[in-house]
């Protein structure tokens, strides 16, 4: 008789067991297959993405700007209102390529909060404080020059282009 009624907790356990290990994988597949939608599709895209990495940032002598950390992906000079001239980046990618902003607020001396935003590809940051960073994947799908610019520091502006 205990043997019998053992082995029913054990079937109970198992099932619990069962029910919650389908709960995690349906939850993972959900959320994974959301991961892979960019800001401007409806559709999880397949591709490997291209990883930019920029910092948003703050010096007496350049004023706010975005700062690339991608190598060979800076190109162009641009004159600041502060009298200095800084490296604007400009970014080209190809059409139908899926692209990846990492961005990181550094502006160690103002604290200042800062967002990333490109209008025509629904790229919409939050604002990010001090050393927060925000991830924003999208799919580069219309050729032309678009530009990307902080709504709260108007100076902090750059090019995408899409060949």
């Amino acid at each position: 008789m205990q043997y019998a009624r053992s082995s029913r907790v054990s079937k109970k356990w198992l099932a619990i067991g069962i029910g919650i290990a389908a709960l995690v994988v349906t939850l993972g597949v959900f959320f994974g297959t959301r991961s892979l939608i960019p800001v401007n599709g409806d559709s999880p895209v397949l591709l490997p993405p291209e990883n930019i990495f920029i910092k948003a940032s703050h010096s007496m002598a350049k004023g706010y700007e975005y700062i690339s950390q991608a190598s060979g992906a800076v190109k162009g000079m641009r004159a600041t209102g502060a009298g200095g001239a800084h490296i604007d980046p400009k970014y080209i990618f190809n059409v139908g390529s899926l692209q990846s902003f990492h961005i990181i607020n550094e502006d160690y001396e103002t604290h200042s909060k800062h967002n990333f935003n490109i209008d025509e590809f629904n790229v919409h940051t939050k604002d990010l404080g001090y050393f927060e960073t925000q991830t924003i994947a999208f799919l580069a799908d219309k050729k032309g020059t678009y530009e990307y610019y902080c709504t709260i520091h108007p100076e902090m502006r750059g090019i995408v282009e899409v060949l």
